[in-house]
């Protein structure tokens, strides 16, 4: 019965992750959701260069879900739009502007947008593509504990590589496309080192309570 209640509690989200670096230094993380316990929202965590951690949320439910869940050393609570024409996203949140194009599959984008939803959504296939399968690059990995006492699994189904950026932040040009490094520091892993869009669906199980109280 105890490993039920745990199965019910888990949180899934369905939607994409795009990870971009910049000349600047900066490196940006936008996470689109279009299923969640929330229902439909996009976040935005942003590693400038000197390492400050930011994360721009759309509501005060959202944001204090994603801080308790990653590290970081400001929020904001901002209006996060994202629209998507053909192969260009372009995101406003707060004092971003972001825009960026995706490009053809690779082989393993080929091979992931294989993978049914079902099995996606299952915690062990998060496993079995972590670190030991060679399908995801270097930094990235599909399970872990975050804040909280939280679990976390990503379900990749998706990746396609980011072919131009264009991102001002509080009215600042932000540079041309560069690979996110250093690898970011939300949580127990980075996105890829090339920038790419990758769909997943991510599922959370809150953590237990302590037994000291």
């Amino acid at each position: 019965m105890r490993g039920t209640r745990g199965r019910r509690s888990r949180l899934r989200f369905d939607g994409w992750i795009a990870g971009v670096g910049t000349s600047s230094g900066t490196r940006v993380v936008l996470g689109h959701w279009q299923r969640s316990p929330f229902g439909p929202f996009s976040d935005v965590m942003i590693e400038r260069a000197d390492g400050e951690r930011l994360l721009l949320a759309p509501s005060h439910r959202t944001a204090d879900f994603v801080r308790g869940t990653y590290s970081f050393d400001t929020v904001r609570v901002v209006p996060v739009d994202v629209t998507v024409a053909d192969d260009t996203w372009t995101v406003t949140a707060g004092p971003l502007v972001l825009s960026f194009t995706v490009g053809r599959r690779r082989p393993a984008g080929v091979l992931l947008r294989a993978v049914p939803g079902v099995l996606a959504a299952r915690p062990a296939w998060a496993a079995l593509t972590n670190g030991p399968a060679h399908l995801l690059p270097t930094h990235v990995r599909t399970r872990g504990r975050t804040g909280e006492r939280r679990r976390e699994w990503y379900g990749v189904r998706d990746m396609r590589p980011v072919g131009v950026v264009s991102a001002v932040f509080e009215g600042l040009d932000l540079g041309v496309m560069a690979p996110v490094e250093p690898p970011v520091r939300f949580g127990f892993g980075s996105v890829p080192r090339k920038p790419t869009l990758t769909r997943v669906t991510t599922t959370v199980e809150p953590g237990r309570p302590s037994a000291s109280r």
